[in-house]
């Protein structure tokens, strides 16, 4: 395995012979919520990922959407988990506050494999940015539903 299907399959675990999209996701998940401590490398993660998964998806995926390709779940699960940081160590230790990560994978899976709006014309492009592009903007679109949530469950409990 070169470089650059290493990365596209996130250390192998594109190869999952089952949902390779959602073991990707879940990988990312997993690596992603020690960074929610640590925001700034949270965003440089996601921009480190971004470029270098959209240059590994280029090189060895020739441009397709392979279910194999899952660094871009990564880049759109970490873009969802944004919305997840806590502004206060008071806000970390809040009852519900584990439920903001699942939320965030749960937000991201739906769009990723529904592909509403831009996601889908994303989805559309097969070449490197359609691949890395639609689960950014699938990302982002869970980042915000995140944030509506956390804002509703702010406002109920005061």
């Amino acid at each position: 395995m070169d470089m650059a299907r290493l990365i596209a399959t996130f250390g192998g675990c594109g190869l999952s012979p089952r949902a390779p999209g959602t073991v990707g996701s879940l990988a990312a998940l997993v690596v992603g919520l020690p960074l929610l401590k640590r925001p700034r490398l949270l965003v440089v993660g996601i921009a480190a990922v971004t470029v270098v998964g959209w240059w590994a998806t280029k090189r060895s995926g020739k441009g397709e959407d392979h279910s194999w390709i899952v660094i871009d779940e990564v880049a759109g699960m970490w873009i969802a988990l944004l919305a997840c940081l806590p502004k206060t160590e008071e806000q970390a230790r809040e009852k519900w506050f584990w439920m903001y990560p699942l939320l965030s994978f749960a937000f991201f899976r739906l769009f990723d494999i529904t592909k509403p709006g831009p996601v889908g014309v994303l989805d559309k492009r097969h070449d490197a940015t359609g691949v890395m592009g639609d689960d950014v903007v699938a990302g982002a679109m869970a980042a915000l539903c995140v944030k509506g949530v956390r804002t509703v469950m702010a406002r109920a409990s005061h």
